[in-house]
C-alpha cells in the first residue's frame, strides 16, 4: 500500500499532496507542522462547503467594508463584538436598518462568510425569494420538508426586508417561518424600513407587531445613514 493509499485509508485528505513540502527539523516538529497544516486545509475546505451552501448573493467580505461615521451602533455591542460573531451563539439578532445603497447588505454577507469560515451553518436569502418558496412550497404541499432544511442551520440573513409588499398568505408564511426561528437561530435582517413601518409589507396590523417583537426581543439594532455607494460612485465616475 502506498501512501496515498495509507492516506486515504486513515481519511487523511492532504497529508499525501504536502509531506513533501513540509520543512523537517526534527521528528516532532515535523509531525506537528504536517499534522496542522492538515487541520488548516480542512477547515478551509469545510468553510468554503458552508459558503456554498449559504448561497450568498455577492462574494463581499468584511475586509472589504468601509466602517465609518454612517453606521450607528447600539450601546450593547461595538463593532469589535460585532465581528467576533457572539450573537450566534447566544441565538440574537442583528437588524440592518436605512436607506438603500449604504452598505447593509455588503456587511450582512461580510458576517455570514465570517460565520461560515468559523463552521456555522449560514443561509442566505433576499425575502421576496423566500416568500415566493414559501408558497410554492404551499402549495405543492411541502411546506413542512422546506422548514425541516434549517434545523442545523445557526444564522439566516434575510435580505432587503421592505424592498416589495407581501400577498396576506406570504406575509403569515414568513411569520411562521420566523416563529419556527425564534430564540432557536440567530437572523441578521436588513431593511431600508423602519420597525413603524413595516406594516406597510404585512399589512395584518397585529401579525406586523407580533413578528416585530420576535425579531427585536434578542437583537442588536444598526442604522445606517447617509448617501448610497452606488449612487456617489457614478457621480463620481461621470465627473472623471
Amino acid at each position: 500500500m502506498n501512501i496515498k493509499d495509507m492516506c486515504k485509508s486513515l481519511r487523511l485528505a492532504y497529508v499525501a499532496d504536502i509531506y513533501e513540502k513540509i520543512p523537517f527539523e526534527n521528528e516532532t516538529q515535523y509531525l506537528e507542522a504536517l499534522f496542522q497544516k492538515e487541520f488548516e486545509l480542512r477547515e478551509e475546505a469545510k468553510a468554503e462547503r458552508l459558503i456554498k451552501k449559504a448561497k450568498f448573493a455577492n462574494h463581499k467580505n468584511l475586509a472589504h467594508f468601509q466602517w465609518g461615521d454612517q453606521v450607528r451602533f447600539p450601546p450593547q455591542i461595538n463593532r469589535t463584538e460585532l465581528k467576533d460573531l457572539h450573537f450566534i451563539s447566544k441565538k440574537e439578532n442583528v437588524v440592518l436598518t436605512g436607506s438603500p445603497g449604504t452598505g447593509k447588505t455588503h456587511l450582512a454577507t461580510g458576517l455570514g462568510r465570517e460565520a461560515c469560515k468559523k463552521g456555522y451553518e449560514v443561509r442566505f436569502y433576499r425575502v421576496s425569494d423566500l416568500v415566493d418558496i414559501l408558497e410554492r412550497m404551499w402549495r405543492e404541499g411541502k411546506l413542512q420538508q422546506f422548514r425541516n432544511r434549517f434545523k442545523k442551520v445557526d444564522l439566516i440573513i434575510l435580505d432587503e426586508m421592505g424592498y416589495i409588499p407581501f400577498s396576506k398568505e406570504g406575509a403569515e408564511l414568513l411569520f411562521q417561518l420566523i416563529t419556527d426561528w425564534y430564540e432557536q437561530k440567530s437572523l441578521i435582517i436588513t431593511s431600508n424600513l423602519e420597525f413603524s413601518q413595516w406594516n406597510r409589507i404585512f399589512v395584518d396590523s397585529r401579525l406586523t407587531a407580533a413578528l416585530v417583537d420576535r425579531v427585536i426581543h434578542h437583537a442588536h439594532v444598526l442604522t445606517f445613514s447617509g448617501d448610497s455607494y452606488r449612487v456617489s460612485h457614478a457621480l463620481s465616475r461621470q465627473n472623471n
